[in-house]
């Protein structure tokens, strides 16, 4: 919508073709129904959180950035909040107020939308693209953008279709992978514990024993394992060594803002001053209620037994558990459930000055089926509407304005 909004704007007649009922059905479920738009984060650590892609979006940003984009946002209608970390959504909370309003602003701009007219195949020719095929339906056009996303969330129409249009026209495509996306344990996940969210932990990642991540914030138990925006931000390093079949273990601190000996203190004063009560009770004091039992179950220690009886050794692991709980990953949940596609076409096959294919002349690719992703916080929205922007002037600026 971004992409043919500004090419129409830019003077292009411009079809939008949609293979679902109607546009933006991802975006409608984005940040939980919320719609994070993007985050107000400086540039340099707004590229930081692309990894090593994220050089090649400077151009993009720099014509298009976060506060263009709200600007943007707010003159078709929509206000926005800035949240915690800087993060961005509609002041109503509801993600259906964006895609709603960019729906209006397409058709204000003068964009022909075409619903449940999925395409088959690009036309090219001689190096240069020269329209698509959608169902036996020719429709010329000397300029393509493709922007049909990657491939979770597939019921939104979001099922790889750009991946083999790139491929069938020379492109270079890093196989996919989920990004973003929960995590299954070996450990069982009991199910008092199933939506347990909990704030303000600490998670390490460790990769065949060696600590290679840290990340602070929200997670949230499920049936098959662990999510959360801890989980989500950390999981991109995690399915890349699960897939060379390396070992990997989260130990969640749960008490991140007590030292191991402050957090000691603080036991010895609780079974002091709580003696005469049973554990299941004074560890109402430290932990949610769903997770007491855990914690007696791996602790070994019998939740009727009062404070007073705790032992030195029962303490320790009391200790090490409250510091140290941790789950052993098994695999990644399905691709078709990340927020997030990784992979995609390669940017060195793309001029990031314009979004245009340097295989295809005319074809232009924007969005998650790029090969770059980064972590939660509004950062990927932000790179699609960029990226659509940037495609959508620059196709009309090829197509002469008119083509």
């Amino acid at each position: 919508m971004m992409a043919a909004g500004e090419a129409a704007g830019a003077g292009a007649r411009t079809l939008l073709l949609e293979k679902m009922r109607r546009p933006g059905r991802k975006l409608r479920i984005t940040g939980k129904g919320r719609c994070n738009v993007t985050n107000v984060a400086e540039l340099s650590d707004f590229l930081d959180h692309f990894g090593p892609t994220g050089l090649s979006l400077r151009q993009a940003f720099a014509r298009f950035f976060s506060d263009d984009l709200m600007e943007f946002i707010k003159a078709i209608g929509v206000p926005l909040t800035t949240e915690r970390g800087g993060r961005v959504f509609p002041s109503s909370g509801k993600a259906t107020d964006v895609v709603d309003a960019l729906a209006r602003w397409v058709n204000r701009q003068g964009v022909k939308v075409c619903t449940n007219n999925p395409v088959d195949r690009l036309l090219i020719e001689d190096g240069e693209v020269r329209g698509i095929d959608a169902g036996g339906n020719v429709i010329e056009g000397s300029t393509v953008i493709l922007a049909t996303g990657g491939v979770s969330y597939p019921a939104t129409g979001s099922s790889g279709d750009g991946y083999r249009f790139a491929a069938d026209a020379g492109h270079t495509v890093v196989e996919p992978r989920a990004a973003l996306v929960p995590l299954e344990t070996k450990e069982p996940i009991s199910r008092e514990l199933v939506d347990l969210n909990l704030r303000n932990v600490r998670v390490e990642v460790l990769i065949n024993g060696k600590a290679v991540d840290e990340q602070f914030g929200e997670l949230t138990f499920m049936a098959f394992g662990v999510s959360g925006p801890v989980i989500l931000t950390a999981s991109g390093r995690i399915v890349d060594a699960l897939r060379a079949a390396k070992e990997v273990v989260l130990s969640i601190d749960l008490k991140p803002a007590l030292s191991e000996q402050k957090l000691e203190n603080r036991l010895l004063r609780d079974f002091a001053s709580r003696g005469t009560e049973p554990m299941r009770s004074v560890l109402r004091g430290l932990l949610p209620k769903p997770l007491v039992r855990s914690c007696l179950a791996a602790t070994g220690i019998q939740g009727h037994r009062t404070g007073s009886t705790i032992k030195a050794d029962e303490r320790r692991r009391l200790l090490t558990w409250l510091k140290d709980f941790r789950l052993t990953v098994k695999a990644p949940r399905p691709l078709s459930e990340a927020i997030v596609t990784a992979g995609g076409v390669d940017m060195k096959e793309i001029d990031p000055r314009t979004m245009e294919s340097r295989l295809v002349k005319g074809l232009y690719i924007a969005g998650e089926l790029l090969d770059v992703h980064a972590d939660t916080g509004g950062y990927n929205l932000q790179a699609a509407f960029s990226t659509g922007w940037l495609a959508g002037r620059s196709a009309a600026q090829c197509s002469g304005a008119g083509g």
